[in-house]
């Protein structure tokens, strides 16, 4: 059974008409055609399809990390595409957060300087941005492991490290790509129910890219993307 919706009506994200074509030479591939969607504040969305179909195209284009051939996406009401890069990544950094399949985190720092980082980037105090950092990898369960590097840490760890990165600066929404696709079952349902939790409990809207049908049932929604075009799909 779905969970229910207790986010207001605010609309934080909104991608419209999106398409993508890659070319090389006289060659020209259409990745995406005509994706649409908006995102309300607090609810959780899933991105289902077939591998190859451009689910993670889609992702980065909704993040400003690649450029779409046609379309708009808004991130709380800006328009990525027509900002410069440095104020792209300003929104980036304010409004947004990213868990990958594979954690990224910085292999020469600990789990709380990756944390931190973030913070830091948007130039809030060291004494700060340790504190905020040290709280949230309490709330994942790595208060005892602050600490440690990622190579000390196990794979079920560095994603949860990863999630309290994704969250440390509360955005508006964090975008996941196959997130939990490197863990075991076990490690990759505690990964998903801390990030519903924490759905819950800051408001954040979830994105998530995933292969998993299980997980994307226990999203608000999920939208199957299909030749280029976004397709709702109905929970059963």
């Amino acid at each position: 059974m779905n969970k229910p919706m207790s986010h207001n009506n605010d609309i934080v994200l909104r991608a419209s008409h999106i398409a993508k074509t890659y070319e090389e030479g006289d060659l020209k591939t259409d990745v995406l055609s005509d994706a649409s969607f908006t995102l309300k504040r607090g609810e959780t969305l899933a991105i289902v399809g077939a591998s190859g179909s451009g689910k993670s195209t889609l992702l980065h284009i909704i993040g400003g990390l690649d450029t779409l051939t046609r379309g708009e996406v808004e991130v709380e009401g800006k328009n990525l595409s027509r900002l410069s890069d440095a104020d792209r990544g300003r929104v980036r950094n304010r409004s947004m957060g990213f868990i990958y399949q594979f954690h990224h985190l910085l292999p020469e720092f600990t789990a709380l300087e990756n944390v931190c980082m973030p913070l830091l980037i948007r130039g809030v105090a060291i004494a700060e941005a340790e504190k905020q950092a040290a709280d949230l990898l309490g709330r994942v369960g790595l208060e005892k492991r602050i600490g440690h590097k990622p190579s000390e840490l196990s794979g079920g760890e560095r994603q949860r490290c990863a999630v309290a990165r994704a969250l440390v600066t509360r955005p508006a929404v964090v975008l996941g790509d196959e997130p939990t696709g490197n863990l075991d079952e076990g490690n990759a349902a505690h990964v998903y129910d801390l990030m519903l939790e924490l759905n819950r409990e800051i408001g954040t809207s979830f994105i998530l890219v995933t292969h998993d049908s299980r997980l994307a049932a226990r999203m608000d929604r999920t939208l199957e993307l299909h030749n280029g075009v976004l397709i709702e799909k109905v929970h059963a």
